[in-house]
This record gives structure tokens, C-alpha cells and sequence, in this order.
């Protein structure tokens, strides 16, 4: 070993981390399915006028988009594990690039699936901030001291 520091190797993760990884992988399907099929007409009220103009498109086309999107991210945490903490990084922009929309469903006080009132709408910005961290925690992989070979 050179200059007396320790080699560290790089693993997977935790088995809590394993765990919590699966787990944001069926949330981002879930969701993406939703998103296509059975919520698709009420993730609309989610969408601000603002991002209409801005990617000149329609509300339906960045639902469409967005769940789109949702299953992609889940495929790659499932089937890209040398990519694993780089598309943790991408899912956390995610959570971060849809969170407007959460903020303006609060203000406008409409419905959409799951979201039907005022303190679950809140809740929900509150919960983005730990999808976040969770989606970052459960990609990060784990330094551990290599050991040392007997000669």
C-alpha cells in the first residue's frame, strides 16, 4: 500500500439500501403506470400553465412525458448497476424538476389521484425533499476497507 493509507473498495450497498433501491424502483413504476393509464387525465391539474409554454407542448404530452420518464428511471435503477449513484442523480433531479407542479397543485387547491385534499397536497411537498435524499441514499455506494492478504 503506498504511503501507509488504506485501500478502499467500492460495494453495492447496504441491505437496507438494497431494499429501499427496489422499493423506489416500484414506486417509479407505479407511478409510471399511472401516469399512462388511470391517472393520466387527473396529473393535468398538476401541470402549471407556465410549463405549457415553456416546452411549447400540452398538459397531457408532459404527463405522458413525465410517466414516461418514470419507468425509464425505474428500468435503469433495476437492470444498470454499474450506473446505479448516476441515475440516483437523475432520479433526484426528477423529483426536483416535477416539484412545481406539486407546488402549484397546492396553491390552485385542485384534485388529482391520491391527492383529493388540502393536508394531503401539503403533505406531499413536505415527502419531496425525502424522495430526494432517499433516491441519492439508496444509489450511494458503500466504502469499505479492503483487507489486507496474508502473505
Amino acid at each position: 500500500m503506498r504511503s501507509g493509507r488504506r485501500q478502499r473498495t467500492r460495494r453495492a450497498g447496504t441491505i437496507p439500501q438494497t431494499i429501499a433501491r427496489w422499493a423506489l424502483v416500484a414506486l417509479l413504476g407505479v407511478a409510471g403506470a399511472s401516469h399512462l393509464t388511470w391517472g393520466r387525465r387527473g396529473y393535468r391539474i398538476v401541470v402549471p400553465d407556465w410549463a405549457t409554454r415553456m416546452l411549447r407542448t400540452d398538459k397531457d404530452m408532459i404527463v405522458v412525458a413525465s410517466g414516461a420518464v418514470e419507468f425509464m428511471l425505474a428500468a435503469a435503477l433495476a437492470v444498470l448497476p454499474g450506473d446505479r449513484a448516476r441515475v440516483g442523480a437523475v432520479v433526484a433531479g426528477f423529483f426536483v424538476a416535477v416539484f412545481p407542479g406539486n407546488v402549484h397543485q397546492w396553491r390552485t387547491r385542485r384534485d388529482a389521484p391520491l391527492m383529493r385534499t388540502d393536508r394531503a397536497r401539503f403533505v406531499r411537498l413536505l415527502l419531496q425533499p425525502v424522495l430526494v435524499a432517499w433516491a441519492l441514499w439508496c444509489t450511494r455506494p458503500v466504502s469499505e476497507p479492503r483487507r489486507r492478504m496474508r502473505s
